[in-house]
């Protein structure tokens, strides 16, 4: 009676104790800007992220996300985290319960002179159970939760990121493709005036510096061109190597959908180069930064810092175990069989800890330690967060401000090229004018196709910015989503989750 009284005492100091455990961090409505400072890029409609790729009107890029997501190394590696935090969970759940174990011994022995040599056969059932008085056992095991909920989202975050790195390339291999139509046109278009200034130099019209110099810029011009197909070609053995898809199916692929280039018209006429379907950007911050799987799972990882922190503390109070058996016992000695059953329960076992070196306490220091270490590392998530947002958004408005001026600019350099080389053709122009309208007019070419580019970036930064859409829901169980989804997560567990992010 009296152990039971002095138990008691100890667990209401336990529970007294255990409610100094560290605070939640603060939540992203408090860490997050009250309201966005960039323009949002609605254009009077919202879509939901979850299917933005396949609302871009382009098979290919999809294919190839979807490919991309079946053989990449960061999501067979972040399938596997989810496994492990997955074991870990059930083993520290399993911690709480009791344990069951069987044992059997046979054994021959004489203890006595007297006693005849005989055979002890034993078989029994051994339970023990730690009761978790002071909760070290359910802190080590929402520590487990938390991080498994925390590996779940981070599985997430990678389909995201490999999404948009997949749709970074496939763009930028559009827009080389566009530069090097540009290219070549450029080429033939020396070409043909080195032709004709070289006839011309020969009837006398034209003086040996203006051939020579004509024949330098043709040069130019077809090294320009192949500098661009070989950057073309870099590019499509980075899409090879993402998606794993075989180069000669790949450029096949990637030439039965390309957009048709003409000397006048560079726009893109895919949703590279265009301003693609408005994402899903609340003007609430915290609701949008709520979306990222990476501050989730930091806000996580807080929780499970939390956990441990008390589980520390909750190893500097007593421990209460109890144990029992049930077996059956069998001697047998010159042909006689001796059998007995046997049971216990027992002992209950108080055990105190008084002097350890200060090892429990340092533990408690070390915990909260990460714990504060942790709360830094969210806090900084959440702004790294507001920054990539918020850089999406001015670059999208910026690419967007600059795209009529940098068209009507190439229109003018156009024009006024196709004057000077009409000019030029009757004599009327010098080649030095010839050239440096040539110059105007690529230049702008080359700005209509890198701002276009870089619109399209923009586009998929704000996607991989704002989460891609996945929500906090979802952090459950992502493996099992796969099976309904093309692109799949290498893992065989079968639990439910909702629709993966495409």
């Amino acid at each position: 009676m009296k152990i039971l009284r002095t138990t008691a005492l100890l667990a209401a100091a336990g529970a007294l104790g255990a409610c100094a455990s560290p605070t939640s961090p603060p939540q992203i409505a408090a860490l997050a800007p009250p309201q966005w400072q960039a323009p949002l890029p609605h254009n009077g409609s919202i879509a939901d992220l979850n299917d933005w790729w396949r609302r871009q009107d382009d098979a290919l890029l999809v294919q190839l996300i979807d490919a991309a997501q079946q053989v990449s190394p960061t999501l067979a590696t972040a399938a596997s985290h989810i496994a492990q935090a997955r074991a870990e969970r059930v083993a520290s759940g399993a911690a709480l319960a009791p344990t069951l174990d069987a044992a059997a011994s046979v054994g021959r022995s004489s203890q006595q002179s007297a006693v005849p040599l005989g055979t002890t056969s034993q078989a029994a059932l051994q339970a023990g159970w730690e009761i978790d008085l002071f909760g070290a056992g359910r802190a080590a095991r929402d520590a487990a939760q938390a991080r498994l909920d925390g590996a779940s989202a981070g599985w997430h975050d990678a389909r995201v990121s490999v999404a948009a790195e997949v749709a970074n390339q496939y763009y930028g291999q559009r827009a080389c493709e566009q530069l090097l139509a540009v290219a070549r046109q450029d080429a033939a278009s020396r070409a043909d005036t080195a032709r004709l200034t070289e006839l011309s130099a020969k009837a006398g019209f034209q003086s040996p510096a203006s051939a020579a110099l004509a024949r330098a810029s043709a040069a130019d011009g077809s090294s320009r061109a192949i500098a661009q197909r070989a950057s073309c070609d870099l590019g499509v053995k980075a899409l090879v190597a993402l998606s794993g898809i075989a180069e000669a199916q790949l450029r096949q692929r990637l030439a039965d959908s390309a957009p048709r280039w003409s000397a006048a018209n560079t726009s893109i006429t895919t949703a590279a180069g265009g301003a693609g379907p408005a994402l899903a950007i609340a003007t609430l911050p915290a609701q949008t930064l709520s979306q990222r799987p990476d501050v989730f799972n930091a806000e996580r990882e807080v929780a499970a810092a939390s956990a441990e922190v008390d589980g520390a503390q909750a190893q500097r109070y007593p421990r209460l175990t109890l144990s029992g058996a049930i077996g059956v016992a069998n001697f047998r000695s010159e042909g006689k069989n001796t059998k007995a059953d046997t049971w216990s329960i027992g002992p209950l076992a108080l055990t105190l800890p008084i002097f350890d070196g200060g090892r429990r306490r340092a533990n408690v220091a070390a915990a909260a330690a990460r714990y504060d270490s942790a709360v830094a590392a969210y806090r900084a998530n959440v702004r790294q967060a507001v920054r990539e947002v918020e850089e999406a958004l001015v670059n999208l408005d910026s690419s967007g401000a600059r795209a009529g001026d940098a068209q009507t600019a190439l229109d003018g350099y156009r024009a006024n090229f196709v004057a000077v080389e009409e000019r030029y053709k009757n004599g009327l122009a010098s080649l030095f004018e010839l050239e440096d309208a040539r110059r105007s007019r690529l230049a702008a070419e080359d700005t209509v196709v890198n701002l276009q580019r870089e619109r399209s970036g923009a586009w998929v930064a704000l996607y991989r910015a704002a989460g891609g859409g996945w929500s906090a829901g979802q952090a459950a169980g992502p493996l099992a989503s796969a099976s309904r989804a093309t692109a799949q997560a290498p893992a065989p567990a079968p639990a439910p989750a909702p629709a993966p992010v495409q």
